[in-house]
């Protein structure tokens, strides 16, 4: 039985910190895409576009929440409480599926951004309030979230649809977290690296660390982002690598685990 594994990148990020001119080519490669709602890049132009490439290629559509601060592309910490938590991802996953339907598409995923992102990985109440906004918005909706973060604990507590996500161009600590961007060795940005360090974390089911360390974890998902110099050959390598080792790719909403 070959093993089903899903690639997702975050897309529609037009902002002044970023371009989304990869976007067409890279919705060609990935099955998932994780869009910006307007909050930290991205606007209703750039919803529809990356919305309308995405039915024509087949891939599923998720939300992007962020911190509403685009200034910082949402990379800032912001302390908010639970109900203005629950507004900010509410409403963007409302403005997406919004588009969405005019599409005769539906939301099927989530993937929080940026600051809040690593907030929840690191804080379990943080990670539970997230959890149980997003289950009540629809209990149908996968949580696309970092593998062994305090993210899956909560999620997996409420019983959601978990997807389990790794990074294809960063490195890990010895703890499982990412190596933080401020170090020099934060990110791969060498296509041959990126490959063998997907294939090997996906089928061993486990993240290798920088020092050489394993720790066995679920991979349901790569991300591969789409903002780095050599992302669009990273991407295309990754895939045939993965499919050339005879896994099978697949959207997260029809992953066999979520049927």
């Amino acid at each position: 039985m070959s093993i089903e594994i899903n690639i997702n990148c975050d897309l529609g990020e037009k902002s002044k910190h970023h371009s989304n001119k990869h976007d067409p080519d890279l919705l060609k490669i990935v099955n998932s895409a994780n869009i910006a709602c307007g909050y930290h890049a991205g606007d209703e132009e750039t919803m529809n576009q990356v919305i309308k490439i995405s039915k024509k290629n087949g891939v599923s559509i998720g939300a992007h929440p962020s911190f509403n601060d685009p200034e910082n592309f949402g990379r800032e910490r912001m302390n908010l409480s639970s109900s203005e938590l629950e507004k900010l991802i509410t409403d963007q996953y409302e403005i997406l599926q919004t588009i969405s339907s005019n599409h005769g598409e539906n939301v099927t995923h989530i993937k929080p951004h940026g600051a809040l992102n690593n907030m929840a990985c690191e804080d379990i109440d943080l990670a539970t309030t997230l959890a149980k906004v997003i289950k009540r918005i629809n209990p149908d909706l996968i949580y696309l979230v970092p593998t062994g973060s305090k993210m899956e604990q909560a999620a997996k507590k409420l019983d959601m649809k978990i997807a389990c996500e790794i990074f294809a161009d960063r490195n890990y600590e010895d703890d499982g977290n990412l190596v933080s961007r401020k170090k020099p060795h934060a990110l791969i940005t060498d296509p041959e690296q990126a490959k063998k360090h997907v294939l090997k974390m996906v089928q061993t089911q486990s993240l290798n660390c920088h020092s050489g360390k394993q720790i066995p974890c679920e991979i349901d998902s790569v991300c591969i982002h789409g903002d780095n110099i050599s992302s669009l050959e990273t991407a295309k390598s990754i895939k045939k690598n993965l499919l050339d080792n005879g896994l099978r790719l697949e959207t997260l909403n029809k992953m066999k685990k979520f049927i």
